[in-house]
């Protein structure tokens, strides 16, 4: 029975070092930014490659093969709540900022403290309210009143 040699020559490292460099390059050009972390779709080469470069004489095990498509379907259902969570952040921030609408606040910018009526609201990640005609941060204020 002859062997399978899984070690990497320096000339296939050397090789594979700058085909990997090459393909992360690409990312980045293509609108991608290089992440030090691992994601979802990082996870699902390493599976794809230790599928494609097991020993065939020596396969994966079932149990181990279904143990980490849990772990890849676990780290997807988390990414996709993480994004849910972010969205739902954003929403709630923003309705903070528009309840504050027509509302007597008092906010703390720097060493003074000004009070005004919210005129306006923004929306997105960062709503800012409109009082006396500048826009502030939502972490500015120190008081609501009902008018």
């Amino acid at each position: 029975m002859e062997l399978l040699n899984t070690t990497m020559s320096a000339s296939e490292k050397a090789m594979l070092d700058q085909q990997v460099d090459y393909f992360n390059k690409q990312n980045t050009t293509e609108g991608r930014t290089v992440s030090n972390e691992l994601g979802k779709d990082d996870f699902l080469k390493l599976l794809i490659t230790q599928l494609q470069n097991q020993d065939p004489t020596s396969p994966m095990e079932n149990t181990e093969f279904i143990s980490q498509m849990a772990q890849f379907s676990s780290l997807e259902q988390m990414t996709n709540m993480s994004t849910s969570f972010a969205k739902m952040a954003s929403f709630i921030t923003s309705q903070e900022a528009t309840s504050a609408l027509g509302k007597t606040v008092e906010l703390n910018v720097g060493d003074t403290t000004t009070t005004g009526i919210v005129e306006g609201a923004t929306r997105g990640d960062n709503p800012m309210i409109l009082v006396n005609g500048m826009y502030y941060t939502l972490d500015k204020i120190a008081a609501i009143y009902a008018n």
